[in-house]
């Protein structure tokens, strides 16, 4: 295993230094979903759900989240964001289930990647959605969430998931 780069030599947690890096554009898409019912989507898709329009508060949370990473990850280093965007689309899973789809995608030109930040991007979209509608039904199904492609950067190799 290599040399764990978050460690210090007492083998306490510290951030990574990445001065020295240079700054490439780095790109992260980032996927979660929301399993809801039936009801929900529907009063989602008619604009019915009583505190607003979900998925555009979600998304703007998202686009929140996104600039906030550092804010909440500890050793996540504050980065400046070029860009964020937050896409939906809708797959029935049968006549009672739907699952709403998130991808999160975020750009920078830095020394660091942006990852954590689609992560976040997509994990605080999703719970909007569930605070937006859990007045209707607790039993929504937040995730899996996960990175889907990552470029940018010398240090790492691009990423994108099988």
């Amino acid at each position: 295993m290599s040399k764990l780069t978050h460690f210090n030599e007492q083998g306490r947690a510290k951030m990574v230094d990445v001065s020295t890096k240079p700054d490439t554009v780095r790109t992260a898409i980032a996927q979660s979903s929301v399993e809801l019912s039936n009801e929900i989507y529907q009063l989602i898709h008619n604009n019915k759900i009583k505190k607003g329009d979900v998925l555009a508060v979600a998304q703007v949370a998202g686009v929140m989240a996104a600039k906030k990473a550092w804010d909440l990850i500890p050793m996540c280093h504050p980065i400046l964001i070029n860009g964020v965007n937050i896409e939906f689309s809708w797959e029935q899973k049968d006549e009672n289930v739907y699952i709403l789809k998130i991808i999160s995608s975020v750009k920078t030109k830095g020394n660091t990647g942006v990852e954590m930040e689609a992560l976040t991007a997509a994990s605080v979209t999703a719970l909007t959605v569930y605070d937006m509608c859990k007045a209707i039904d607790k039993g929504m199904v937040i995730g899996p969430t996960f990175l889907i492609e990552k470029t940018g950067g010398v240090s790492s190799t691009d990423y994108l998931r099988g």
